[in-house]
């Protein structure tokens, strides 16, 4: 057992200096830092891990650095949120070196950039809200989704910057989709799939029933008409029949040898296969349609069907030519379908087609 899991240790240990060895090869040197350091924290004399840890930190500050100050000189759109990941990556080295005593000992005096990094904040904050009210004059509902995470972003940086609350409720409100929904029941059945509809409901898509007075118009328009729900009026049963036979120990008698063996008989049976079935059918016709249009622009019958089955059999003849699950079989006697469970499936049936069909089609929202 202790001879396995120093097995383990050790192929353990292998992997890591190798993929530390094999980031920094690729030039992932803040990748290579953290393997060599998270391998010397184990084992602080890992001679391939000091190595890697001398070698790939120096290049992991000056590539990183190297980056900001590229991406301020381009004035490039996310220079200063560039740069906040970029202090915070070099800030997190320190603070694992400084939880390894083997990476403490080649590294003594990791760098940081914390006044660097509260002064990135300020900035990459004003540069997430410039972006999110450029995305929000753009008056579409995607751009403002885009301007709704570009204040949050803002707002993560530097927590209450400028009005980005008010800014994230607007544009919010702009990105959501709202829709009037109502339900016919067109049977005599008492169901409803409103509850279906009602589980929609998610950040930028909102469902409100038709006859519910809203100061705000629509988008969409969504009917769901419950035609009801039919069953066969009675099982049918099919059945279909074969002969079978079997070679069967009968006795036993003494060959020409003086040794005994084993008389065998063919018996032989006729089998009668039943099979038994009822099914049954709902059925919703869905339909969605653009308010400012009146364009349909989906419309679709939904099914849910659900299918009692049950299987016996009859036999005539000599049972020992029956295998044992035909031998089963005929154990079995005619039963009839409960039409509660057949009738709750297929109105599970009907609500789970319901709810992948919307799911499908809002999902582009």
């Amino acid at each position: 057992m202790k001879k396995n899991l120093l097995a383990i240790v050790f192929l353990a240990l292998l992997e890591a200096c190798s993929s530390g060895k094999a980031a920094l090869s690729s030039g992932n040197y803040y990748e290579a830092v953290l393997e060599s350091v998270n391998r010397l924290r184990g084992s602080p004399d890992n001679k391939k891990a000091k190595a890697v840890l001398q070698q790939s930190y120096p290049l992991a500050v000056e590539f990183i650095e190297t980056g900001i100050k590229n991406d301020i000189t381009a004035n490039s759109p996310r220079m200063w949120r560039n740069a906040v990941s970029g202090y915070e990556k070099i800030n997190y080295m320190n603070d694992q070196i400084k939880t390894s005593l083997g990476a403490m000992r080649i590294i003594s005096q990791p760098v940081t950039r914390y006044t660097e990094l509260k002064d990135a904040k300020v900035k990459a904050a004003e540069e997430s809200y410039n972006e999110g009210i450029t995305a929000l004059m753009k008056n579409s509902r995607e751009d403002a989704k885009q301007a709704y995470f570009d204040f949050k972003e803002a707002s993560n940086y530097q927590p209450g910057y400028r009005e980005t609350i008010e800014m994230m409720n607007q544009a919010e409100f702009n990105a959501t989709l709202r829709v009037a929904y109502e339900e016919i029941n067109a049977s005599r059945i008492n169901y409803s799939l409103q509850p279906i509809v009602n589980q929609m409901s998610r950040q930028f898509l909102t469902f409100r029933p038709l006859n519910v007075r809203d100061t705000l118009p629509p988008h969409q328009f969504l009917r769901i008409v419950f035609n009801g729900y039919r069953e066969d009026g009675a099982a049918r049963v099919t059945s279909r029949s074969e002969v079978v036979t079997r070679d069967v120990k009968t006795g036993e008698k003494k060959g020409p040898d003086g040794k005994m063996q084993d008389v065998m008989t063919k018996v032989e049976s006729k089998i009668t296969y039943y099979t038994k079935i009822k099914t049954a059918r709902s059925a919703a016709m869905l339909t969605i349609t653009d308010a400012s249009t009146q364009a349909v622009l989906e419309t679709e019958n939904i099914e849910g069907r659900s299918t009692w089955q049950y299987e016996w059999a009859s036999h005539t003849g000599d049972v020992r030519a029956l295998s044992s699950s035909q031998q089963g079989l005929i154990k079995l006697k005619e039963v009839s379908p409960n039409d509660t469970d057949l009738y709750n499936q297929a109105m599970r049936n009907l609500e789970a087609n319901l709810r992948n069909k919307l799911k499908g089609f809002y999902s582009r929202y």
